[in-house]
């Protein structure tokens, strides 16, 4: 028995096709929900339920801890690669199964192009079967593990992060907490184009047709996913929590980019919520949050992503970094105005940071054109993967 969630499809936006005029109003004005069909003058989209139509080429990832796996496919009809996420549902359980349903619900109603799209949802047994495009460069945790081990430069990691805010944002201005920003919830197409994807923690500030400032909501999160959320989320407190802890998650995903290890990976909940409340705010440079160098060389070693999502496993075939890298990573510096903007994001009172964050990142200057798209992007990457090839091993 197979069903699809949506036939119709969806016209890809891309900035660099878009006046200055207009990417600068995209920028600032971000589109808000609608429930109305996608647009039909798209380009290609895979829509077919026939699951012969998909052949499986390798598993390139886990995800929703690890009951998930991630394939790269062909289309056979049209020879598109595709992304085929797998579930059995029998292994899941209630809350788990109200996750997925939620995901390919809110994958098919929200619409903008820094939003993973849900091509094809369909179910063959027991199993389910999730279709979307195919992002090229993998999450941005791939990418750390497989050439950045000691972190990415400034210019790629405001870039990356660019275009995750962008798609944030729209989540937020249609009263939604995305509650897992992370590098493996952070996918790159072979165009450069950013997507946020990990849509099975989000949460709606609205409840019967009314939007509250708070919410009271605390699933059991994994423990992997910890390191990336907020003081005030942890604390499950009478206060509750609100978009703006997605802010701090920010930060946090920065510091992961910047250094290429995630913050508080190996704290205990407890000593790790009481850094985050009341330790002073921390940089990308603070040794004192990550992991000891052995353990970091067995998480970039292994390829297994520590989180909930599109994490990608390195393959045999792939490039992987030298351990002498790992073990001597070189100094590093960042410019006063970034480890302030990370700061910002990690400070005590989310108000100031929510106001500032989402402004810096997608406001221009008066009438200048955006330094961010996806060509940037792509061309970033580029040049990062080639300059690292000559102190790249093969396994």
């Amino acid at each position: 028995d197979c069903f699809c969630t949506s036939r119709t499809q969806v016209e890809s936006l891309r900035p660099e096709k878009q006046s200055e005029t207009s990417t600068h109003q995209n920028l600032v004005d971000e589109p808000t929900l609608s429930l109305l069909p996608p647009s039909t003058r798209a380009s290609e989209v895979i829509c077919s339920t026939n699951v012969s139509h998909y052949e499986l080429q390798v598993e390139i990832g886990r995800g929703f801890d690890n009951l998930t796996s991630v394939h790269l496919a062909r289309h056979t009809p049209t020879g598109t690669l595709v992304t085929v996420k797998i579930t059995n549902l029998e292994n899941c359980t209630e809350e788990r199964l109200k996750a997925l349903q939620k995901a390919v619900i809110l994958s098919h109603f929200f619409r903008h192009p820094n939003i993973t799209t849900y091509w094809t949802v369909f179910t063959v047994g027991s199993w389910l079967w999730v279709i979307s495009p195919f992002m090229a460069y993998g999450s941005a945790s791939q990418l750390l593990r497989t050439y950045f081990p000691e972190g990415m430069s400034e210019t790629l990691i405001r870039n990356i992060l660019f275009g995750a805010v962008r798609g944030l944002n729209y989540l937020h201005q249609n009263g939604c907490i995305h509650r897992s920003i992370k590098a493996s919830h952070i996918l790159i197409s072979g165009d450069g184009l950013v997507t946020l994807s990990g849509l099975s923690h989000l949460h709606s500030l609205v409840k019967h047709g009314q939007k509250h400032r708070a919410v009271y909501d605390f699933p059991q999160f994994s423990t992997s996913v910890q390191p990336w959320l907020s003081p005030e989320l942890l604390r499950q407190d009478l206060h509750g929590y609100n978009v703006k802890s997605d802010i701090y998650s920010v930060g946090i995903t920065a510091c992961e980019l910047a250094s290429g290890q995630v913050p508080f990976q190996d704290m205990h909940r407890t000593q790790m919520l009481l850094q985050k409340l009341k330790g002073p705010p921390y940089s990308p440079l603070d040794i004192s949050i990550f992991p000891q160098s052995e353990s970091r060389m067995k998480n970039s070693r292994s390829g297994v992503d520590s989180g909930i999502g599109e994490s990608v496993h390195v393959s045999s075939g792939t490039r992987t970094v030298n351990s002498d890298r790992l073990q001597t990573p070189p100094s590093k510096t960042f410019s006063p105005a970034f480890l302030s903007l990370v700061q910002l994001c990690l400070q005590q009172d989310p108000e100031k940071s929510k106001q500032f964050i989402i402004p810096c990142f997608l406001q221009t200057d008066e009438g200048r054109k955006p330094e961010f798209n996806t060509f940037t992007v792509a061309s970033c990457l580029s040049q990062a993967i080639n300059s690292t090839t000559s102190s790249v091993t093969l396994d």
